[in-house]
C-alpha cells in the first residue's frame, strides 16, 4: 500500500489588491498543470485550488497568510510554484 506524498507550506499574499479574480485565474491555470490534488487554506477553511470561485471565497487580501497543500507525485513542485505566484507583487505579475 503506497501513500501519495503530501506537501504543505504557508505563503503570504503580496499583491496590493490581494487574490482577486485575475491572480486567482492565474493560480488556477498554474494548478491545472500539476497532477497533484491541490487545496488552499485560510484558518480552518480549505478550498479546491483548481476552483477560481473557491479561491475568491477565501477573501485573501494583501498580507493574508494562505496554506497550500498538494497530494500526489508532483506535490512539492506544485506547492513551490503556486506559493511563488502568491508571493509575487502585482508589478511582477502584471495584475495591478
Amino acid at each position: 500500500m503506497s501513500e501519495e506524498p503530501v506537501y504543505e507550506l504557508e505563503f503570504v499574499v503580496r499583491s496590493e489588491l490581494g487574490l482577486h479574480a485575475r491572480p486567482a485565474g492565474r493560480f488556477v491555470a498554474l494548478a491545472a498543470r500539476f497532477e497533484a490534488r491541490i487545496s488552499v487554506g485560510r484558518g480552518d477553511e480549505w478550498v479546491d485550488g483548481r476552483s477560481i470561485l473557491s479561491l475568491l471565497s477565501l477573501a485573501a487580501g494583501r498580507g493574508v497568510a494562505l496554506r497550500i497543500r498538494a497530494e500526489g507525485a508532483d506535490a512539492a513542485s506544485a506547492v513551490e510554484a503556486l506559493g511563488a505566484l502568491l508571493e509575487q507583487s502585482a508589478e511582477e505579475t502584471g495584475t495591478g
